[in-house]
């Protein structure tokens, strides 16, 4: 799906943000993911003969059901890498990290990650070392 989960994920962001269901610019996709305008318009084109959502020029992108659910596994993802990138790396743009990897890493990864971070956070606060298998 080439870059297509970047998209996804800031149109699912976009509407979480919003709370309702409004079609979401191409401008503000191409300026969110530092794409050119007619790039984002092509891509989010695409994206409507695949399936994940409708696209009516000079209004905007919303989610088909195939997208919204496509997304919604995208931004868990999301999540987690952001949190992983921020907490443990410490890394200085911890979200563009995981807006970059974010379609690259499998649920599996991130769910193992999760797993481990929430163990070592309540490790912390049981004063015990977290468990290594």
């Amino acid at each position: 799906m080439t870059d297509a989960p970047q998209y996804l994920l800031v149109i699912y962001r976009a509407i979480r943000e919003a709370g309702d269901e409004e079609p979401i610019a191409p401008g503000y996709v191409a300026e969110e993911l530092d794409r050119s305008p007619s790039t984002a318009t092509e891509t989010l084109q695409r994206l409507e003969t695949q399936g994940y959502l409708e696209y009516e020029p000079y209004e905007g992108a919303t989610l088909t059901d195939r997208g919204r659910e496509t997304a919604a596994e995208l931004y868990e993802r999301y999540v987690v890498l952001s949190a992983f990138f921020r907490d443990v790396l410490e890394l200085p743009e911890p979200r563009r990290e995981a807006m970059e990897l974010v379609g690259s890493v499998s649920s599996v990864v991130t769910d193992r990650v999760a797993e481990t971070l929430l163990d070592a956070e309540k490790a912390v606060a049981d004063e015990r070392p977290p468990s290594v298998e």
